[in-house]
């Protein structure tokens, strides 16, 4: 099944909720209740979020009324970092799940847009409580014990608690997270894109197979301030660690690369017309500071889904072959194409800063007894075997005439489908 919906997840077909809690970015906390099962509506829920000041204020008064809920708030000590990630712990009486998604926790982003999620079994509980007992193969608990120890907050012991006590071991994927800091020593590549780095090295697949002329996708639905040049951190380490193989030297491959994001026209003609446009952030101060984005960008087209119209708030990176056919790597994640998300190097490469907080899923096809996943640009007519890739495969690239999405500006060439112009206050 390719569709799921909150109600779905949080339903009570997979066991008898105890408690639960939902990290995110932005939260409708009447809304949120609802989505619940009636009966689950008064269980304890932990809300993990990164609101500050008369916001944080206006989130904890709009959960006032329900006594079930607790706040717990992720310290934010860079300038402009965000708390994006996007998570659910449900534990249940049968055992423990974790939900690790794109869409923020309100009504809007569940409702006629593409998002993604990744959804663990139901893990059992340990016989044995040790830390150390129950981890995966890719080490998935050890890494998520690590990312929820860093927000150093005493509202989440509890749930550090029930990571112990459960039993991850059936977990494929790998825990891709970032947390605020200037990371030094073994934290370095810890998070961000130096973590993949890492991982790529040590589980990727062999140069012999990935080779230099494997481009690198990159999908996303915000644009940061890149630098005045593509080789100052696009073309640079991003790209470096994106680009890292099995065993492989640092920079001996540096794979080409194609961004997925939406023109206008993509937005004009959506489902939610130009108010789809308001989940796309990229100003015009900064497109104007990097013209040189529009050399690699390319249409959001999901026609073999069904989901072209449907604005697309997921965020998906991946290592693809040159005839289409195979995928070395593939990540969800809550990180948008930013500095502020995926980090970057300072002091001569001897530290890492991240200013936000993301968390995403790595598929190595290692962990899924695999050389390569199959594309969906592959001539294989079964459907099953087939990586989910939310957009088609080839890439369409943007025309003469089509601009990336700029949300501050108005579009007034044409109305939406709704009939309706953009015109930014």
């Amino acid at each position: 099944m390719l569709a799921l919906d909150i109600k779905d997840i949080l339903s009570f077909k997979d066991g008898t909720l105890v408690s639960s809690a939902q990290f995110n970015y932005m939260f409708e906390i009447d809304w949120l209740m609802r989505q619940y099962p009636e009966q689950y509506r008064k269980c304890p829920l932990t809300i993990v979020h990164g609101e500050q000041r008369e916001s944080k204020k206006r989130l904890e008064n709009s959960g006032a009324k329900y006594p079930n809920l607790t706040f717990c708030q992720a310290k934010l000590d860079i300038p402009f970092g965000t708390h994006h990630t996007k998570m659910m712990f449900l534990l249940y009486k049968e055992g423990f799940r974790v939900v690790i998604h794109t869409s923020n926790i309100v009504d809007s982003d569940w409702f006629q847009r593409t998002q993604g999620m990744w959804v663990s079994p139901v893990l059992p509980k340990l016989k044995n409580q040790s830390a150390t007992d129950g981890d995966s193969p890719t080490n998935f608990k050890s890494d998520l014990l690590e990312y929820v120890s860093s927000y150093g907050a005493s509202g989440l012991n509890e749930w550090l608690q029930v990571i112990k006590q459960h039993d991850f071991s059936k977990v494929r994927v790998i825990l891709i997270g970032s947390v605020p800091g200037r990371h030094v020593g073994s934290k370095k590549t810890a998070f961000g894109h130096l973590k993949m780095r890492k991982i790529l090295n040590l589980h990727g697949s062999p140069k012999e197979i990935v080779q230099s002329n494997w481009p690198l996708i990159c999908q996303f639905s915000s644009i940061g301030s890149l630098g005045a040049s593509p080789d100052q951190w696009l073309l640079g380490e991003l790209s470096t660690s994106l680009s890292t193989v099995k065993d492989s030297a640092l920079g001996s491959q540096s794979a080409s690369l194609k961004l997925v994001f939406p023109t206008v026209e993509n937005v004009r003609k959506s489902l939610q017309g130009y108010p789809a446009g308001t989940s796309l952030p990229y100003s015009i101060k900064v497109a104007q500071k990097q013209p040189y984005l529009k050399n690699y960008l390319h249409q959001w087209k999901s026609d073999k889904l069904g989901r072209s119209e449907a604005s697309p708030h997921i965020k998906t990176y991946l290592r693809l072959s040159p005839d289409n056919s195979n995928i070395a790597w593939f990540l969800l994640t809550s990180a948008n194409l930013s500095k502020a998300a995926w980090g970057a190097l300072e002091k001569k490469g001897s530290q890492f800063m991240i200013r936000s907080y993301e968390l995403g899923v790595l598929f190595l096809p290692k962990f899924f007894e695999m050389e390569l996943f199959s594309s969906p640009g592959s001539v294989k007519k079964d459907l099953r075997k087939l990586f989910p890739v939310p957009y088609d495969i080839p890439l369409s690239p943007y025309s003469k005439d089509d601009e990336p999405w700029i949300w501050d500006i108005p579009h007034i060439k044409a109305p939406d489908r709704n009939g309706m112009m953009w015109c930014p206050p």
